[in-house]
C-alpha cells in the first residue's frame, strides 16, 4: 500500500514521532495504522531503555495551585539538556503530570508512571514515548502534593524554570504568601523555626567550631560561650524565621509573619538537579584521545 502525506499525519497526531520515522513504520506495516503505532511504542521503548543510565540532571519545575488555594503541586521533571527543558512538549508533558499528581494523589513515583493520563496513556509510557522524539533520557523524579485546611492557604513562586516553592501559610494575604515563598526561594532555609533544625546538621556544626574555638587558646568557660553563640546564630541563619527578610534585612521572617498576624506550617523548595551527580566534560581530553585514537 502507497504512504500517503495524511496517512503520516494521522500516525504523528496519534504518536508525536517524527514524520520520518512515522514514514518508515507506515512502510513497514504495509500502511496499517495500528501496527504502525505499536511498531512505533516498540522501538520508543527500546529507544528509552537504552537512554535509561544517561545522567538526566537538567529539567523543569512544574507547579499547580487549585483555584481555591487549597491544595499545590510541585514537580521535578528531568532531561540530559537545557535545550530539551525549553521545549513546549517537554514543558507540556511537566505541567500534566503536575495536574495529574494534584487530581490522583498518587502514594509515589512508581505509582505516578503507572497512573493514566487524560490521553489514556499511563506516565511512563509518554515519557518513554517523549524519549523516543525528544533523543534525549527523561525522568520524573520527584514530586510533593500539599494540602491546606481551615484558613491556610497554599502560596507558591517559581524562579524561571529550576526552583520553584510551595508554602502552606495562614493570615496575611496573597502577596506576603508569595514573598514568603520568594524569600525561600532565595535564601534555601532547612526549616521554619530554630527548633526544627535537625539534630545532626546541629551537631556537624558543632563540632566544627568546637575545632575552630579550641585553637583560640581561651578559657574552657570562655570557649563554650563561643561555641553557645555560633550555634545560635547557625540556627537562626537556616530557619525561615530566623532569617532577614530578603526584601527587607532591617526584619527577620518571624517578625514579619508576627507583624502581619501570619505563620507557615510547610514549605517545600524544589530546584532542578539537586543531589544529581553531573558528568563533567572534559572537551581537550575527548578530542586528544579521538587524536590518539585516529
Amino acid at each position: 500500500m502507497a504512504v500517503t502525506a495524511s496517512m503520516v499525519k494521522e500516525l504523528r497526531e496519534r504518536t508525536s514521532a517524527g514524520m520520518m520515522e512515522c514514514k518508515k513504520a507506515l512502510t513497514e506495516t504495509d500502511g496499517d495504522m495500528d501496527a504502525a503505532v505499536q511498531l512505533l511504542r516498540t522501538s520508543g521503548a527500546a529507544k528509552a531503555d537504552k537512554k535509561a543510565g544517561r545522567i538526566a540532571a537538567e529539567g523543569v519545575i512544574s507547579i499547580y495551585v487549585s483555584d481555591d488555594s487549597k491544595l499545590g503541586v510541585i514537580v521535578e521533571v528531568n532531561s540530559e539538556t537545557d535545550f530539551v527543558a525549553k521545549g513546549d512538549d517537554f514543558q507540556g508533558f511537566a505541567a500534566d503530570i503536575a495536574a495529574l499528581v494534584a487530581d490522583g494523589n498518587p502514594a509515589d513515583i512508581d505509582a505516578l508512571n503507572a497512573t493514566e493520563l487524560p490521553s489514556g496513556e499511563t506516565v511512563d509510557s509518554a515519557r518513554r514515548t517523549l524519549i523516543a522524539k525528544l533523543g534525549e533520557n527523561i525522568t520524573v523524579r520527584r514530586f510533593e502534593r500539599i494540602v491546606a485546611e481551615g484558613d491556610a492557604v497554599i502560596s507558591s513562586y517559581q524562579h524561571g524554570l529550576k526552583i520553584g516553592v510551595l508554602v502552606r501559610n495562614t493570615g496575611g494575604n496573597d502577596s506576603l504568601g508569595k514573598d514568603i515563598a520568594m524569600h525561600i526561594a532565595a535564601m534555601k532555609p532547612l526549616c521554619i523555626n530554630p527548633d526544627d533544625v535537625p539534630a545532626d546538621a546541629v551537631q556537624k556544626e558543632k563540632e566544627v567550631f568546637t575545632a575552630q574555638a579550641a585553637e583560640s587558646g581561651k578559657s574552657p568557660e570562655i570557649i563554650e560561650k563561643m561555641i553557645t553563640g555560633r550555634i545560635n546564630k547557625f540556627l537562626n541563619e537556616v530557619a525561615l524565621e530566623g532569617q532577614p527578610f530578603v526584601k527587607d534585612t532591617g526584619i527577620t521572617v518571624g517578625k514579619l509573619l508576627k507583624s502581619e498576624n501570619a505563620s507557615v506550617s510547610h514549605f517545600s523548595r524544589v530546584e532542578v538537579g539537586e543531589g544529581i551527580e553531573k558528568k563533567v566534560e572534559d572537551f581537550a581530553a575527548e578530542v586528544a584521545a579521538q587524536v590518539k585514537g585516529a
